[in-house]
């Protein structure tokens, strides 16, 4: 069996392949036995809805009540509304089982703590340890066994979090939604109709095959063509978990994460919410948008790729806004993730209270063109700490005099170096890219 690991996001692999209802079963029996104490242990398990999802569920509802907890089946959900009710309602922990953006034949679990946030690296490593070992986990008998308790109704409960911290009536707006056929299709058009907006959906309908299949934040090249030929006002493309958003204006101009903070942030800073009156980043933003808000007077900090680390950054230092270009995007107010709805929802908010419309509020930020290449390499250190290669990115750095920038870094879980260049056109990218590769190849490193 080839070994996956915990990662930034949870543990993910093809469902059945490198990812097995054996493991599955033995995460579960591991964190109900660990949190069985003086009380058997509560925890709440959600899904997307990909075709493997039902059977991880039972997998992990089975290992959970094997050694002494309960298990709350919250059904198809998207992974901030299950996190919003471990964190309010007091779970032990929070079990989403998605591939979020992935593919149907691929599956994940991610693991959320008591507090709402991501699991310790050391307690994933020791759930890790279990799951690939030989050992045992001590069953329980008799009264001691736990039960499966169906838990759909607490969608409701995130549902009243929303009208609580969104008391706007959205009366007018008229929205086109892309669900992804993943967990949206149970949130996002029912929240917003609650709101008075006129809504209308597309890629809803899911069959357990066709979550992310050319649609939702990933692809969406489908309701941009849709906002083109509609009069619609917004439109918001999810992933499949229902933690990013990618917003389209009326004219079916794609506006991306670093625009939502771009917008979202001088909203903020004018309302006086914007403590330490810094944003967080990650270091993949586009330099359009640090040159912006240099501009409008508003700091900002870069962190590694993933929202882990962008909500870690946000923690340590209380700021109350921050997010990845993908659209996973975290208001520390409301939640301790990336909440594709939520966002939705303050950026409607956002167009209402400014009277704008989403390119009225984007149409001044200038999105340097990008180029990014993947480069196969043997040891990713040597080529980091290669000094002709740092030499030929600084020459880089250099001629394009801070109209642009490359940035070389390596993948997190593959054999690979991202060789990434911003610069005022496509053409200076691409030929500022292949310099840097050129030279990675024929090192040979």
């Amino acid at each position: 069996m080839v070994k996956i690991h915990f990662g930034t996001d949870g543990i993910r692999g093809r469902a059945n392949e490198n990812l097995t209802i054996t493991m599955a079963y033995r995460i579960g029996q591991y964190l109900g036995r660990h949190f069985s104490k003086e009380r058997k242990a509560r925890i709440l398990i959600g899904r997307d809805t990909r075709l493997s999802g039902t059977m991880f569920e039972a997998a992990l509802s089975g290992g959970i009540t094997a050694t002494g907890g309960n298990a709350y089946v919250l059904g198809v959900c998207s992974t901030p509304s299950l996190v919003y009710l471990v964190r309010e309602r007091q779970f032990d922990c929070g079990l989403m089982i998605s591939a979020s953006h992935n593919p149907f034949h691929d599956n994940g679990i991610k693991i959320i703590a008591g507090g709402g946030t991501k699991m310790e690296a050391a307690f994933e490593a020791a759930i890790e340890e279990y799951m690939y070992g030989d050992g045992q986990m001590e069953l329980v008998f008799g009264d001691k066994i736990g039960e499966v308790f169906d838990y759909k109704t607490g969608l409701e409960k995130y549902f009243d979090f929303l009208a609580e911290k969104f008391p706007y009536d959205f009366t007018g707006y008229k929205v086109l939604l892309d669900c992804a056929n993943g967990s949206a299709t149970v949130t996002a058009e029912h929240m917003m109709k609650r709101l008075g907006a006129d809504v209308t959906v597309m890629n809803n309908t899911p069959d357990g095959m066709n979550i992310n299949r050319g649609c939702g934040s990933t692809h969406p090249e489908g309701i941009s063509e849709a906002m083109k030929n509609g009069n619609y006002d917004a439109g918001f493309a999810y992933d499949g978990d229902a933690d990013r958003v990618i917003a389209i204006a009326s004219d079916g101009t794609i506006v991306d994460g670093d625009k939502i903070i771009y917008s979202c942030g001088k909203y903020l800073k004018k309302h006086g919410h914007l403590d330490g009156n810094k944003v967080v980043c990650t270091v993949m933003a586009n330099l359009g948008l640090f040159k912006k808000l240099d501009e409008f007077g508003i700091g900002y900090e870069k962190t590694k790729v993933g929202d882990k680390y962008v909500y870690e950054n946000m923690c340590e230092n209380d700021y109350k806004l921050g997010g990845e270009q993908s659209g996973h995007i975290i208001f520390k107010d409301y939640a301790t993730t990336g909440d594709g709805l939520l966002t939705s929802l303050f950026l409607l908010q956002v167009m209402k209270d400014e009277g704008k419309s989403l390119n009225e509020l984007t149409d001044d930020l200038f999105i340097y063109p990008q180029l990014l290449v993947n480069v196969e390499v043997k040891d990713k250190n040597n080529v980091l700490n290669d000094p002709e290669i740092k030499a030929a990115c600084d020459k880089v750095d250099e001629e394009l005099k801070g109209d642009g920038r490359v940035l070389v870094r390596p993948s997190g879980t593959e054999p690979l170096i991202r060789v990434m260049v911003e610069a005022s056109t496509d053409e200076l990218c691409a030929y500022h890219v292949n310099r840097i590769v050129d030279l990675i190849k024929s090192k040979g490193l």
